[in-house]
């Protein structure tokens, strides 16, 4: 009984061998597995090591072999996720400003466990999370699942929400008061993660960052908001708001330079209206939350941009640009007494 335990022990690290300790430029020897098996005390011989390769294969390993000095090495030629798959999800985690330094650090290792030592140096080598701007909030990660959790129960969130203040530290909105939402969706935009949820005590759709939430609980009531919110194009909604900032919903026709047209596309998606205007120009017609936040997106394009339908809209980005320009008036000094270099 013992023996037979002992073998199904040495399937198992046989395989673990694989998986960790060879690649295509790592081929394991046999005398390295036989080696290895003595170390863990398993008794082992090069017939039932063979035997086990070909178990292994059969349940879907893709172990190959090499010939090479003459000796002849195994190795894993191919895994659930490939070497430049793991350097784009590494790459996605040390760049996402929602996970703390320490949660990042921990994404990245268990990254690294899914491919060979070797290969995890080379990840190692290219993580640099210590000079990424991180949140300073622990618990995103958790209220993450405890938001999904929600929203499969139907039920809605309570938290508390916060700013900081110039000291870094919290600044409670509501003084302190619990929020009560209803989640329909999270939304990764800017580099945060966003609840999008219907709060009942506004009476509309609102957004919260997640990584400004504390003491996130599912409670026991159920969802509000109506039934059209559960089916809520998640896509087509964050396409028409800027930042995550609410704000009044309208449909806008915007002229732009025809060199544009990318920026147009990669903002609004390849189905966006685009309608020459002239030899330099094309109009397009899209559905935006108009807030301070879609005016500075306009700002970017400078002169190549103009709102011309509806005229409130064009009168609001007005007034949006003069006031910035009444903030550089020639006639003010700077605020610290300097008149100029």
């Amino acid at each position: 009984m013992a023996r037979q335990a002992q073998q199904k022990r040495k399937l198992l690290v046989v395989q673990q061998l694989l998986e960790r300790q060879s690649d295509e430029t790592h081929p394991i020897t046999m005398q390295q597995i036989l080696a290895e098996l003595e170390r863990e005390g398993i008794p082992a011989e090069r017939k039932g090591i063979y035997n086990d390769l070909e178990t292994l294969r059969q349940q879907g390993m893709d172990i190959l072999s090499t010939r090479e000095g003459g000796q002849t090495g195994y190795f894993l030629a191919s895994r659930t996720f490939e070497l430049p798959e793991l350097r784009l999800l590494v790459d996605a985690v040390q760049s996402s400003r929602f996970l703390t330094r320490r949660k990042s650090m921990e994404l990245i290792g268990k990254l690294e466990s899914l491919t060979s030592v070797y290969q995890a140096r080379q990840l190692h080598c290219a993580v640099s999370v210590s000079q990424r701007i991180k949140s300073m909030n622990e618990s995103i990660y958790y209220n993450v699942d405890e938001i999904q959790t929600a929203m499969v129960a139907d039920r809605q969130v309570s938290f508390r929400y916060f700013d900081y203040d110039i000291q870094r530290q919290r600044v409670w909105r509501r003084d302190g008061a619990a929020y009560f939402v209803s989640p329909y969706g999270l939304h990764w935009d800017n580099q945060n993660y966003y609840l999008v949820g219907y709060d009942s005590q506004a009476g509309e759709l609102r957004h919260y960052r997640v990584d400004r939430m504390a003491n996130l609980t599912v409670t026991d009531q159920p969802r509000t908001g109506g039934p059209e919110l559960k089916k809520l194009d998640m896509g087509a909604y964050t396409e028409r708001v800027f930042s995550m900032y609410a704000g009044e919903e309208a449909s806008v026709l915007l002229r732009f330079r025809r060199h544009l047209a990318g920026a147009v596309i990669d903002r609004f998606g390849k189905e966006a209206p685009l309608t020459p205007d002239g030899g330099e120009h094309f109009t397009t017609r899209v559905t935006v939350v108009v807030s301070p936040q879609f005016f500075g997106w306009l700002c970017g394009f400078g002169p190549e941009v103009q709102v011309l339908q509806p005229a409130a809209v064009a009168g609001e980005y007005r007034a949006y640009l003069q006031s910035i320009l009444g903030s550089y008036a020639p006639e003010q000094e700077d605020e610290h007494g300097s008149q100029g270099a």
